[in-house]
């Protein structure tokens, strides 16, 4: 076992662990007052079930066996007689890459939450996640980073999950999205609960977004560090681009715009991180904003669907470019494992041409099956809350909580006299 690599990873899993919490941060500033602990918590939890599916099932029909190079096979449920000290490849107990990549897997639904915010029922997203983890997350890393996985066969390459992460939440997200249907008030101003939230959960995002994108390197060594440097320059490229756009556009920066592309940026270089030059992650930084600021001001708007949060626009757009690029800038110069070089780096059409059929296929496998899977479980569990409790917010009519507790104004102290005797007899006597 190596020490330094173990440690390493370990610290790369708790900093991806901290992106959801901080997710949750991002996603509850953005919305409305109404539906804030409704968004926290729908993210928040993912954390505890994502868990216990992964040392169920997941961990093994992601990495252990293979049928059809789609998914493995349980043999230990709930990981029982598993070696966890077995060492893999850079000296890694199993059980840390099992806890790295049990990371991702609670991330990733989190994302498109963000999607679906206001109108979708708990119970409905608590199966649908459950569900979709075990028919769609769990193919989607076995095809990919498997040994035996089909796209792994075809020479396609995603450092740290761009199809996925990104493409597959996305493309989840746009299809619950149509399902639901828009809000009662879609096209009205959103107005956001707490903008300093967004910038906090931004924060976190991009420090975790360390942990997920070099430590996907598995090793302390020059391939982490490499993903380290373009992970930062591509997020800052992107960041000024928005920042730009919007004051050329809109007329002025935004704080929402600013890190709207952070994010952008941070996806956008994902599937790449580890395999491009700086001057390469300037350039995907510069093209994922591009695609996500067209689609989100142009495109959306025409096709209608109601991506309350941009869950598609910023993870699902990006993460599509980032990962076609990818066949542009790769590199042997930075990663001698990847099987050729980027167009742009003398290799001709081949990575392209792989990371073009890998990131289509993975495109349409989540379409169909989000289709198939969301119009089976509506037959059995309503999907989307009713008019009323819609009006009222979801805090309340899912949770029956609300994100501020204040006493406003002093007739709640003359409604409620009583509580609050003890103080106003203390005030009386002092003016006596």
């Amino acid at each position: 076992m190596s020490t330094a690599n173990t440690a390493f990873i370990l610290v790369a899993s708790i900093l991806v662990l901290f992106m959801t919490p901080g997710l949750a941060f991002f996603y509850g500033g953005l919305v409305s007052r109404r539906n804030v602990v409704n968004t926290m918590l729908s993210v928040f939890f993912i954390c505890g079930i994502a868990i216990l599916l992964w040392v169920a099932i997941g961990y093994e029909l992601a990495f252990n066996g293979d049928i059809g190079g789609i998914i493995g096979i349980v043999h230990h449920f709930f990981l029982t007689h598993l070696n966890l000290n077995h060492v893999l490849a850079n000296g890694l107990p199993t059980g840390v890459y099992l806890l790295f990549q049990m990371m991702f897997a609670i991330i990733t639904p989190a994302l498109f939450v963000g999607a679906i915010v206001g109108r979708i029922r708990f119970k409905f997203l608590l199966w649908f996640i459950v569900l979709w983890s075990v028919l769609l997350y769990y193919p989607m890393v076995h095809m990919v980073w498997s040994a035996n996985g089909l796209l792994a066969h075809i020479g396609m390459i995603d450092f740290a999950g761009g199809t996925v992460v990104h493409i597959n939440a996305g493309i989840t997200a746009f299809a619950l999205s149509a399902f639901l249907g828009r809000r009662h008030n879609y096209g009205q101003e959103l107005q956001h609960y707490n903008l300093p939230w967004v910038l906090l959960g931004t924060t976190i995002l991009w420090i975790g977004w360390y942990g997920f994108n070099a430590g996907s390197a598995l090793a302390m060594n020059s391939v982490a560090l490499q993903a380290a440097l373009t992970t930062t320059v591509a997020t800052a490229t992107s960041m000024i681009t928005w920042m730009i756009l919007d004051i050329m556009i809109v007329g002025k920066p935004t704080l929402v715009g600013v890190c709207t592309g952070t994010l952008c940026g941070l996806v956008g270089i994902t599937p790449g991180a580890g395999y491009v030059t700086l001057a390469g992650s300037f350039w995907i930084g510069i093209l994922a904003v591009a695609a996500s600021y067209t689609f989100i001001t142009l495109l959306k708007p025409r096709i209608g669907v109601d991506d309350a949060l941009d869950a598609f626009g910023c993870h699902g757009v990006s993460g599509i470019m980032g990962s076609v690029v990818t066949g542009l800038f790769a590199t042997k110069a930075v990663n001698k494992t990847i099987p050729e070089n980027g167009l742009f780096y003398g290799g001709g059409f081949k990575l392209l041409d792989a990371q073009l059929f890998g990131t289509v296929a993975t495109i349409v496998f989540v379409a169909v099956l989000c289709v198939i899977l969301i119009s089976l479980l509506r037959l059995v569990i309503p999907m989307r809350v009713d008019a009323a409790e819609e009006d009222l917010g979801l805090d309340q009519g899912e949770h029956g909580e609300s994100v501020d507790y204040i006493v406003k104004g002093d007739r709640d102290i003359l409604n409620h006299q009583a509580e609050f005797q003890g103080q106003m007899a203390r005030l009386q006597q002092r003016h006596k």
